[in-house]
């Protein structure tokens, strides 16, 4: 598959330390260390690795005075760009900021500490001390742990709104202290949640950058694949200026995350993705899914090349074709395509939208695949003359 290049939002550019997110630059890929702050030695270790497998940045948790005194010594020893994950003692930023990049804070956690100060008092605060130490802001709303105001005001079972509501809040405080160096994450374990926040507030602030991830997305590989899907839906449509990958797996293999974070965005703009995507593409949209240990017969990737080369001849058309490389993925997958074919052992399964056109041996499917993609261009022109 060909390299395409990817649509991207006019967001702002934001500044991470030697890392700038946003206004066109590179998809930053962060992770978090997952050792005790306070582990000084394994900490850096974990930084160190992190770093060596391509990480642009590196978050770390301080929930306490302690972890802040032990982050001075972190920050040290590495090169690093820096974030700190500020939990419910936002005060501890103070004595953080002088030593990182950028701060990232949590509404719903604002309200924990000091219940009696209002939580805009709480962000001018952390603003300044942001401004002050040459730090970026990252507002990172969550599913688990939302502005219980907002959750109020919502059914119980939208957890979306709240969210955004949340986000365009702090967004319009912070614009109006004239803090634009700050960008947001709406995160959510479930990746379709993820999807329609990202694309909700993008529409509403295409201006800010965002962070994307799914939360507690699981170990690899079925937690890669969520958060896979919720990246191709985003980062086609030119949302996302920053990922992070969140796995369950051992401190030894957190660079998984950043590996998995930087093949993702490779599959993407090669056109090999797990789910339907939209490029915005005016031409022939060609994608198929990463080759995985779920395939069930290797020429399913000599057939994604072959399509390629057979439909050449319709590059003019916008139309989406398909090419799926198992059952897992393939029967619901290819449903948002206009031709799909999804690969079994023996046979290669070929749809029109979700209608099911039969089921065709690996050497016969070009010619039947080339039927079906004539008809719909007859079909798309005769509807254009009428």
């Amino acid at each position: 598959m060909e390299s395409r290049t990817l649509p991207r939002n006019p967001t702002r550019a934001v500044r991470i330390g030697s890392v700038t997110i946003g206004a066109g630059h590179p998809i930053a890929v962060q992770s978090m260390t997952a050792t005790h702050t306070q582990d000084i030695d394994k900490t850096v270790e974990q930084i160190l690795a992190l770093e060596r497998a391509g990480a642009d940045v590196v978050r770390v948790a301080v929930d306490s005075r302690k972890d802040a005194d032990a982050l001075l010594e972190i920050a040290r020893q590495t090169t690093a760009n820096l974030v700190v994950d500020l939990q419910e003692n936002y005060r501890l930023a103070e004595l953080v900021a002088p030593h990182v990049q950028k701060l990232r804070y949590n509404p719903g956690h604002l309200y924990h500490h000091e219940r009696e100060k209002p939580w805009q008092e709480k962000v001018r605060y952390i603003a300044d001390v942001a401004r002050e130490h040459d730090c970026a802001l990252r507002v990172g709303v969550n599913c688990g742990s939302m502005d219980p105001d907002k959750k109020l005001k919502y059914d119980p079972a939208d957890s979306i709104s709240p969210m955004l509501e949340s986000a365009l809040d702090h967004c319009e405080l912070l614009d109006s202290v004239a803090f634009p160096r700050y960008c947001v994450s709406l995160k959510d374990s479930d990746p379709k949640k993820v999807i329609e926040a990202n694309r909700r507030f993008a529409e509403l602030r295409p201006d800010v950058p965002l962070h994307l991830g799914v939360t507690e997305a699981g170990m690899p590989p079925d937690g890669i694949i969520k958060t896979r899907i919720a990246f191709e839906q985003l980062i086609s449509r030119g949302i996302g200026d920053t990922i992070r990958v969140s796995l369950t797996v051992p401190n030894s293999r957190k660079p998984e995350e950043i590996e998995a974070g930087r093949k993702i965005l490779e599959d993407i703009s090669e056109g090999r993705v797990r789910s339907v995507v939209n490029y915005g593409l005016p031409t022939l949209n060609i994608i198929s899914c990463p080759s995985c240990s779920r395939v069930e017969n290797e020429a399913f990737i000599e057939l994604a090349q072959d399509v390629k080369a057979m439909t050449e001849y319709a590059r003019d058309h916008a139309i989406t074709i398909a090419v799926m490389g198992c059952r897992v993925n393939g029967p619901g997958e290819t449903d948002d395509a206009d031709l799909g074919l999804w690969c079994g052992p023996n046979f290669v399964n070929l749809k029109k939208g979700p209608e099911e056109l039969g089921a065709y041996p690996y050497d016969e499917i070009l010619p039947r695949l080339r039927q079906e993609l004539d008809a719909l261009i007859a079909s798309r022109a005769a509807s254009a003359a009428s």
